[in-house]
């Protein structure tokens, strides 16, 4: 079964496919960029030899970080120019929003006061990285502010998804089981996210 895995995140090009599956899932929220880094996570499992070894190359865990999150800071600071230019279409289509409205004020407070944590947390949960990127933008929050909290956020997302399927593969077998398991467990993540976005406000 790891074969199959391995085979599907084989090859140096699986860099370039986790790169521009993540730069491109703050347009459109749906692609499964996520289960794409678990699933190379867990091929890069072989590589240490204790998931055993497999007649594939495999993906070498901090270029996979690397290229994870270099893609997340790219994507976000690309919707952020778009929504900094959007000019007064984008501003009525998010007045239309309560949820898009209530996060850009809540954006603005957190990054005003120094906190970003909002921005970190919001990586994690279902499009919060598209609310928080084009809000940021819509507001014309400064660059300054915003870019080192998109870093810390793609930064670890990306370590918490290769990690997942890294120690998952380690743990249960490099399987499809495990990489389930992983999946379910950056869901949860975002689910817990999403959770605490909505309790309280992040500071």
């Amino acid at each position: 079964m790891f074969e199959s895995v391995g085979s599907l995140a084989a090859g140096p090009w699986i860099y370039a496919v986790v790169a521009v599956s993540v730069l491109l899932d703050v347009f459109l929220p749906v692609l499964p960029s996520g289960v794409l880094v678990i699933t190379a996570g867990t091929a890069a499992a072989a590589g240490s030899g204790a998931a055993g070894q497999v007649p594939h190359e495999v993906p070498d865990i901090l270029a996979l970080i690397l290229s994870a999150t270099t893609a997340s800071v790219l994507g976000d600071l690309v919707a952020y120019r778009l929504a900094w230019r959007g000019g007064e279409r984008l501003d009525r289509a998010i007045a239309r929003s309560r949820r898009l409205t209530t996060a850009q004020e809540r954006l603005g407070d957190a990054l005003s006061r120094g906190g970003g944590a909002l921005v970190v947390l919001a990586r994690f949960a279902p499009a919060g990285r598209s609310v928080v990127s084009f809000c940021a933008g819509a507001a014309h929050r400064r660059v300054r502010d915003f870019l080192p909290w998109s870093a810390l956020a793609g930064l670890s997302w990306a370590a918490y998804s290769v990690a997942l399927g890294y120690y998952g593969a380690q743990w249960l077998g490099a399987t499809w089981l495990a990489t389930g398991v992983s999946v379910a467990a950056l869901f949860g993540a975002g689910a817990a996210a999403a959770f605490l976005m909505r309790r309280r406000p992040v500071s």
